[in-house]
């Protein structure tokens, strides 16, 4: 069988290919090294977790924001046309 390295076109640390990124594992890791690894993954995953909810309050707050914009533009454009209908009507056009 063919290691899933080599399937993905990529060289392993032991062909002399590229470093082992953070997130990656070597075969002679310990568990203590991959419980660590699987406790900073839990902790991006939290950041990340956060920094949504964060993003999804702020699409929130700029949806309701554009609403009461358009509410306006759709006001001073009544006005508007409304006035611009009164000016014609006195001058007779």
């Amino acid at each position: 069988p063919v290691p899933a390295a080599a399937a993905a076109g990529e060289e392993s640390p032991a062909e002399g290919g590229p470093p082992d990124h953070s997130y990656s594992l070597s075969s002679g890791t310990t568990s203590e090294e991959l419980l660590r690894k699987l406790n900073e993954q839990r902790d991006i995953i939290a950041l990340l977790e956060v920094k949504m909810k964060e993003m999804k309050g702020s699409i929130r707050r700029l949806r309701l924001a554009e609403a009461q914009l358009r509410e306006e533009i759709r006001e001073k454009d009544r006005l508007l046309h409304a006035a611009s209908a009164g000016t014609r009507k006195r001058h007779g056009l």
